[in-house]
């Protein structure tokens, strides 16, 4: 991704935000969107019925990701009649991650509140986040426990969850969802890039906060198609290799390719031990025998993990001292 992905233009309404914030605002609404011409209305409508109803000040943030259809037009007109309705427009597609980032910077109350525009995120669902963020945890996930999407993004999606959930140890059952409601101090240490955003309730639970997750009614797509499918579960593994290398190993890279290359070691030693006593009983000849060669390429190889593990554990001893999440800071 390039480095224009973390820093979209600047608009006119961005610029707004910035120089006239809200004030006092309990909840704000993230909204990523890219061609949902149809869903904005009927969305906008849905969020005001849910919102009102509890009473507290909340401002929703639209960020149209490059659109290509009406989109823009339509969040013009939501904005003209409702001015807690706000958006941010890019001129090109960056894709959801970099959409949620601006739209966390530019919220300012104390729950931020995430979902999808395609109208299967259920609003009246909000109340119910926030409820359960507090009665303690700092991150809700939305579990669509009843799923209403066609076979090619569904299977993809559980092999996904099952997946992540194996290897981060966290037992969550849909970290693809849209529809999450966030502390405010969660969001401030997050950084978003890339195609994160689905990994954000790993990265809050690493960071040491309380992450749960509560079923959510989910509805048919009304409008349009789904832009995922069968790549979606490709490309969120290899995301996941990098949330796990970056994340845990950032410190230790030994500990990740030392381990790799131990294992190749053993592997080509053990292979070429028993073809060298063979050798020495008398029982074969090594010249006779490929396997030798594959040893110790096993060997070669796992001798080259163990070094690219100690030239990162090197890399690490010379980079700046990292800044760690605080969660209470005491000087007097």
């Amino acid at each position: 991704m390039s480095d224009s992905y973390q820093k979209p233009e600047v608009g006119e309404n961005q610029k707004q935000f910035r120089e006239r914030p809200p004030k006092k605002i309990e909840v704000s609404v993230v909204i990523p969107l890219y061609n949902e011409e149809q869903s904005l209305m009927p969305l906008s409508l849905a969020i005001r019925d849910a919102l009102d109803r509890m009473r507290s000040a909340y401002e929703v943030i639209f960020v149209d990701d490059g659109s290509t259809d009406n989109s823009l037009k339509v969040l013009r007109e939501i904005h003209r009649k409702n001015r807690r309705y706000k958006f941010i427009s890019f001129r090109r597609n960056y894709g959801k991650s970099a959409a949620l980032s601006v739209g966390f910077r530019q919220a300012v109350g104390k729950i931020v509140v995430t979902m999808d525009a395609d109208l299967q995120d259920d609003p009246n669902e909000i109340p119910r986040l926030i409820e359960k963020l507090e009665t303690g945890y700092d991150l809700v996930n939305g579990w669509k426990k009843k799923r209403h999407d066609p076979i090619s993004k569904t299977i993809p999606s559980k092999l996904f969850n099952f997946t992540t959930s194996l290897l981060t140890g966290i037992k969550l059952r849909d970290f693809n969802s849209g529809l999450k409601a966030y502390k405010r101090e969660v969001i401030q240490d997050m950084k978003v890039y890339g195609e994160m955003h689905r990994f954000l309730p790993v990265l809050a639970h690493w960071a040491g906060y309380k992450v749960t997750e509560i079923p959510v009614t989910h509805h048919p797509r009304k409008f349009g198609k789904t832009k995922f499918g069968i790549s979606r579960f490709w490309h969120g593994l290899l995301d996941l290799v990098t949330v796990l290398f970056t994340t845990r190993y950032s410190k230790r890279p030994l500990h990740f390719f030392g381990v790799l290359g131990l294992v190749t070691f053993l592997a080509g030693f053990i292979i070429d031990l028993e073809i060298v006593i063979e050798k020495l009983v008398g029982q074969t000849a090594i010249s006779n025998r490929p396997l030798f060669i594959v040893g110790v390429l096993f060997i070669i190889v796992g001798i080259q993990f163990v070094s690219i593990g100690l030239l990162g554990e090197m890399i690490t001893r010379t980079r700046p001292e990292e800044e760690y999440v605080i969660k209470e800071k005491v000087f007097n």
